[in-house]
């Protein structure tokens, strides 16, 4: 069974320290209204009151065509990182999400996007992992391709 991987908690340490994010920006401080705040670390969602961040991440190790910019959330304070085989609570309230697999030059292989329920989509990124080109997949919001959570192939498997 492949493996939801959290943001690295050295990234979140130096976005919640003040590092300025993909576009050279400090990350914005906002308040949480309980709703949509999924963070990007614990994968949990920012409980109503609770202080965020709001920043652009390029979930990507350098700049090229694929390489996808866009807005995520962060606790604004230390947070656990997301570890173990249960399904994060992130993804237990949208209906579906986008997944699509990378190659290791992290380019978008072709054919393996697709919109797709919350209940199956494991199944479906094994499915796509078991293509040798794919290196890793996206999990984002169908909605609006946020970035949420990556996945990839079981090691200890």
């Amino acid at each position: 069974m492949p493996k939801i991987i959290a943001l690295p908690t050295e990234i979140a340490r130096a976005y919640q320290s003040g590092t300025p994010d993909a576009h050279g920006q400090t990350p914005e401080r906002a308040t949480s209204d309980g709703g949509g705040n999924p963070c990007r670390h614990c994968l949990r969602y920012i409980p109503e009151g609770a202080e965020m961040l709001v920043l652009a991440h390029r979930p990507f190790p350098s700049a090229q065509p694929y390489a996808e910019t866009g807005p995520i959330f962060l606790c604004a304070d230390p947070c656990t990182r997301h570890a173990g085989d249960e399904m994060p609570e992130v993804f237990t309230h949208s209906p579906d999400y986008l997944i699509k697999g990378y190659s290791d030059s992290d380019r978008i292989v072709y054919g393996t996007g697709i919109v797709i329920a919350k209940d199956k989509m494991m199944d479906q990124a094994t499915e796509i992992l078991s293509d040798p080109r794919v290196a890793y997949i996206h999990i984002r919001s169908a909605r609006n391709n946020c970035y949420q959570a990556r996945v990839e192939r079981d090691s200890t498997a």
